[in-house]
């Protein structure tokens, strides 16, 4: 069978949205959700599409940037949602500090998505594995996926606190893979789930998110273990350690 993906372009776009709803969905991960005029043609059809967050910087005219996954859109109501991973407030970036500032009313800019690459659901299983950075990415696709898609997670978070429940029709098996935050760039932790694990019957496509260095050892792994076709996988470096970057 040929899985042929499929990558589409959209026109770049800045808009202003205002702050319509907050909630703290787990101790270290906020959704909020955006409304406005603006969001008017948008478009993302993909689950691990990103947008780019401005966030301002006091006293300058410049402001931050951050990329974030589109976790919900709702064109009938006019509203988007991301979900926020918030890191220790001592050592927070400007996501974080405004997430955990921001309240109703509050303006934030975005721009995006560039591009999507949309990957075709005729495939036999999948596998979805990857650490907080990636929870809104696997949450989406497992909320999209079609009724009895097989489907298995494994996501690395700090304990059960984090851990999130998802609305989905697909057969969806979930791993936990409980890890404390300074482990976040071993890839220790999910190379030992991922040798629990099997390929599963007929054809498959596999998407990692986590650490670079992490999604790196993780596609090593598969490649040469599980012998899967990297034409069959998608492995994204979300973060890197020490790097606070406009990427």
């Amino acid at each position: 069978m040929k899985h042929e993906v499929e990558r589409i372009r959209h026109d770049i776009r800045r808009r202003t949205l205002t702050v319509r709803q907050i909630e703290r969905i787990t101790p270290g991960m906020a959704r909020i959700v955006l409304e406005g005029a603006e969001l008017e043609g948008f478009v993302s059809l993909s689950p691990d599409d990103h947008v780019k967050l401005f966030f301002p910087i006091p006293g300058s005219d410049d402001a931050e940037k951050r990329d974030y996954t589109p976790r919900r859109h709702d064109a009938t109501a006019g509203t988007l949602t991301i979900d926020f991973a918030l890191h220790d407030p001592a050592h927070a970036g400007p996501a974080t500090r405004w997430a955990l500032s921001a309240k109703p009313g509050d303006t934030l800019q975005f721009g995006g998505p560039k591009g999507s690459m949309v990957v075709p659901l005729d495939y036999d299983w999948w596998l979805l594995a990857g650490d907080e950075t990636a929870l809104p990415s696997i949450g989406r696709r497992l909320e999209e996926m079609p009724s009895g898609t097989r489907v298995t997670s494994i996501i690395m978070v700090t304990g059960p606190g984090e851990e999130q429940r998802f609305d989905t029709r697909a057969a969806h098996r979930s791993v936990w893979v409980h890890r404390p935050a300074e482990q976040a760039a071993d890839p220790a932790p999910l190379l030992q789930a991922l040798k629990q694990e099997k390929p599963g019957q007929g054809e498959g496509f596999i998407w990692i998110g986590a650490e670079a260095k992490v999604a790196a050892a993780a596609k090593e792994f598969l490649t040469q273990t599980w012998k899967h076709d990297p034409a069959w996988m998608k492995a994204k470096g979300y973060w890197m350690t020490g790097h606070a970057s406009d990427d």
